[in-house]
């Protein structure tokens, strides 16, 4: 990689090159995860499709390891890597809502709050993932489970079109009848198989919905657990929430005598009207003795940022994953034990319901294969002190470790860290081997290989 080379590359595009040694790399060089600490040769800040087209062609003209990064949110730090071209996106903000169609484009450089600050107005919205501040790129291409699951399917069942830059350069736009087969390929199938610059969404009518958390002192968890599986899985699908275990936070939004609790959790969204939310919620919601149950209408986008202070980009994290079709006793009880081992502070667990419309997709109609489990559990270690990584850590592979027996085999891409070739496999299930396919199709090279990688298989005539 010679300075001609960069020089030749910098005439080609309208965005800016960092490099190591230039003033604001250590700045451009970090993602949300604080324990990703990688150092790449060369940065592209892109501004449009043409400059990652030449990004592109620069990185494989020099067979360079290349990470593409959109909010730069993965847990296990894919939108980066030691040594190579990093494709940044974060510049590409362009977002263009049709009321009367009820789409939005979104470029792949836009978080999850800034689509909802561009459709609010109108009364709209898609799903988006629990938290503003993720990329709608990443989120995205790895399924999209979010607030919204339930009534609205995954943000890939809510995915009408997408353009794409390929490894040999090409642009094109995906859809059911513009390569039918990488669009499918797409929705669930993570970074594989090319740059997606911009997306495009249905929309659906939410502007407000009933929120809010209901918490239960840990020790009730088991009694929790139990009545929630029952309750979400029979509950209108216009009601939702997802049951969590967390620490009460020392923060204004919750009464001083419950900070530093352990606590089990339901945080509530539920795009029905207020008083029918309140009914279907009730029953669940008096569960038990509850410390705190604070449920009330509110702005869909407040709802989607109402943590984002307490989650800022910088800290420590370690992620494990599962999906889960039910929880048997054996489960709830391994779940509540290693729950109670959770760190002080911020580390968590989350159980989102993937039922409802989402089922409604079949197992082989995206490569999200999973549409038979009920659940996605997140095990989350948090800790905005490096010297707490390994405590955290620790804990999340032991909490793993203690349940997966009771998952049904993979995860949601988008929780995993590096966990190799087999867990990968297990993650797309029967869809793995068409998804190698379409990859020795678009990506034969494995150029686009900096992600929960699909190894690609030989295309033959």
């Amino acid at each position: 990689m010679g300075a001609m080379d960069i020089e030749q590359l910098r005439a080609r595009i309208r965005g800016t090159i960092i490099q190591p040694g230039d003033d604001g790399y250590d700045s451009a060089r970090k993602v949300y995860n604080a324990m990703i600490d990688k150092r790449p040769a060369l940065i592209v800040r892109c501004v449009d499709t043409a400059d990652v087209i030449a990004s592109v062609n620069y990185a494989r003209a020099n067979d360079m390891l290349t990470a593409i990064r959109g909010g730069g949110h993965n847990g296990a730090g894919l939108g980066t890597c030691d040594d190579g071209l990093v494709i940044d996106l974060s510049r590409m903000k362009g977002i263009r809502v049709d009321p009367v169609a009820r789409t939005v484009r979104v470029e792949a450089g836009c978080t999850g709050g800034e689509m909802d600050h561009a459709t609010h107005p109108f009364g709209l919205a898609t799903p988006s993932g629990t938290v503003s501040t993720t990329g709608m790129a990443g989120l995205t291409l790895g399924g999209g489970i979010g607030h919204l699951t339930r009534p609205f399917g995954l943000a890939i069942d809510n995915l009408l079109e997408a353009d794409v830059v390929l490894a040999d350069g090409r642009f094109v736009t995906v859809n059911e009848k513009q390569h039918p087969d990488l669009f499918w390929a797409l929705r669930g199938g993570g970074g594989n198989f090319g740059i997606v610059t911009s997306f495009l969404f249905e929309l659906h009518p939410v502007t407000m919905v009933s929120a809010g958390p209901t918490f239960w002192p840990i020790e009730q968890a088991p009694e929790v657990m139990k009545a929630y599986q029952e309750f979400i899985l029979q509950a209108p699908v216009d009601v939702s929430g997802f049951l969590a275990f967390l620490t009460v936070p020392p923060v204004p939004l919750f009464p001083p005598e419950i900070h530093g609790r352990k606590v089990c959790a339901i945080i509530w969204c539920s795009t029905a009207d207020p008083e029918r939310a309140d009914k279907a919620t009730r029953a669940m919601r008096n569960v038990g003795t509850p410390l705190l149950d604070h449920v009330g209408p509110m702005p869909f986008p407040v709802l989607q940022g109402l943590f984002d202070p307490l989650l800022p980009a910088g800290m420590q994290w370690y992620w494990r994953a599962d999906f889960v079709k039910t929880f048997s006793a054996d489960a709830v009880t391994a779940h509540y034990q290693e729950a109670l081992k959770m760190p002080a502070g911020l580390s968590q667990v989350h159980i989102y319901p993937i039922n409802g419309a989402a089922h409604r997709v079949g197992t082989g109609d995206t490569a999200f294969s999973y549409r038979d489990a009920n659940f996605a559990v997140v095990i989350v270690g948090i800790d905005p002190d490096p010297l707490k990584k390994d405590v955290i850590t620790s804990w999340c592979k032991a909490y793993f470790d203690a349940t997966h027996k009771y998952s049904a085999g993979g995860a949601y891409i988008n929780f995993m860290m590096e966990e190799g070739q087999e867990r990968v496999q297990a993650s797309f299930r029967d869809n793995y081997a068409r998804l190698a396919q379409v990859k020795g199709q678009y990506d034969p090279a494995n150029l686009f290989r900096v992600n929960q990688n699909i190894r690609p298989v030989e295309v033959t005539a």
